[in-house]
């Protein structure tokens, strides 16, 4: 009898540590994460490092378009040809192709006269009074420089191409062809071996070539 009270006993306490691995079972699957994994989850969701085996990680790319290639490409070659800061370089490229596009100017024909006239040099003066990166003399061109604050704009880089750009226009409309347009420009009109027009066409044909072999790369 003793015997089997003690069976009875052994078996009651089995059944008791059997319950309590249930409830511990139980209570691991029903109870949520410890605190301290969701800020993490949070964090990982955010930097979008979380993925799953078929997907993979998120990945969000901006296209870069055909200009902006072409306007890189542009800008580092000014950057090293001349120099310049590729920072400063970049800006003066987008704005020539801004104002090219206002003025109906060919960008590469306006980033061919700055290089000529002062080999990117936004605060370049010359002794004729000519300022900044085209070179511009602002008593001959009072009415352009009105809207910008008259002649202390022109060496601010921005104003100094729009304006630039601005006179190429007003001078190939007026003579009809380029080449004239630019000896005009440089003062040179009369100039008969059209020195100053081949400087520039000739350093526009190097940005062209930059261009063609970027898209042959491409």
């Amino acid at each position: 009898m003793q015997v089997f009270d003690r069976l009875l006993g052994l078996f009651s306490l089995a059944r008791g540590a059997l319950a309590l691995v249930g409830l511990a079972v139980v209570l691991a699957v029903a109870l949520p994460a410890p605190r301290d994994t969701l800020p993490r989850q949070a964090t990982e969701a955010a930097a979008g490092t979380i993925s799953t085996s078929a997907a993979g990680p998120i990945q969000v790319a901006a296209a870069e378009s055909a200009q902006e290639r072409e306007q890189r490409a542009v800008a580092e070659f000014i950057a090293r040809r001349y120099r310049v800061a590729e920072s400063a370089s970049t800006s003066f490229v987008s704005t020539a192709y801004r104002a090219g596009e206002e003025f109906s100017v060919d960008p590469l024909l306006i980033l061919a006269v700055m290089a000529i006239e002062s080999r990117y040099n936004p605060v370049a003066e010359s002794s004729m009074g000519a300022k900044g990166l085209m070179q511009v003399i602002a008593k001959y061109h009072p009415e352009k420089l009105l809207e910008h604050g008259g002649e202390h704009a022109l060496l601010n880089p921005e104003v100094n191409i729009q304006v630039g750009a601005r006179i190429l226009r007003e001078y190939m409309r007026r003579l009809g062809e380029i080449e004239s347009a630019l000896q005009m420009y440089a003062g040179a009109l009369d100039e008969p071996t059209s020195q100053y027009a081949g400087k520039v066409l000739a350093e526009k044909a190097r940005l062209l070539q930059v261009l063609s072999r970027m898209r042959r790369q491409a």
